[in-house]
């Protein structure tokens, strides 16, 4: 399965976002919405497994996920953004500042000459996406990595925060 780049016209004869992927066993899927909820070129927030993700559906009927985090400002704002494109690569400007980030990969097109106040860079991290029989679903991390500090305190894998990481957002 390629990462938030299939479409969502399953009506218009092309296949449904996520199918034919069961041989990925590893990911849970949350749904988040109807494909129809979200408006073409408007983003709209959503929680899923407890973080703020920006969902945009774009003019092709694809459906991405972004972190809803600036990097730059550290507000949550990042679905108020303007959708747009740079040499066809689908984007998102940042509307505290207007860095523009590319949808697909989350990467930092434009700085625009701020530094990033969140330790993670200047890239927004990206889900995985999935439409089937019209409802919008976003990956999750599967299962629960625990430090061997946390483990130690409290005497699990789970760990005391209970951290997750596997198939959920990527830097």
């Amino acid at each position: 399965m390629s990462t938030n780049t299939m479409g969502i016209e399953a009506a218009a004869g092309l296949p449904e976002q996520g199918e034919g992927t069961g041989a990925d066993t590893g990911t849970v899927w949350e749904a988040v919405c109807r494909a129809t909820d979200l408006a073409v070129e408007r983003g709209a927030a959503a929680l899923v497994d407890g973080q703020q993700v920006a969902l945009f559906r774009l003019t092709d009927g694809r459906v991405l996920a972004v972190q809803q985090v600036d990097p730059f400002s550290g507000a949550n704002v990042m679905s108020r953004g303007i959708v747009g494109t740079r040499a066809g690569v689908p984007t998102v400007a940042s509307p505290m500042y207007k860095q523009v980030f590319a949808l697909e990969t989350g990467v930092c097109l434009d700085p625009v000459g701020f530094l990033p106040v969140l330790a993670a860079g200047p890239d927004l991290a990206t889900w995985p996406v999935e439409v089937r029989g019209g409802v919008v679903h976003v990956a999750r991390p599967a299962h629960v990595v625990a430090t061997a500090d946390e483990a130690a305190q409290v005497g699990g894998a789970r760990g005391a925060a209970g951290r997750t990481r596997a198939d959920g957002p990527t830097p």
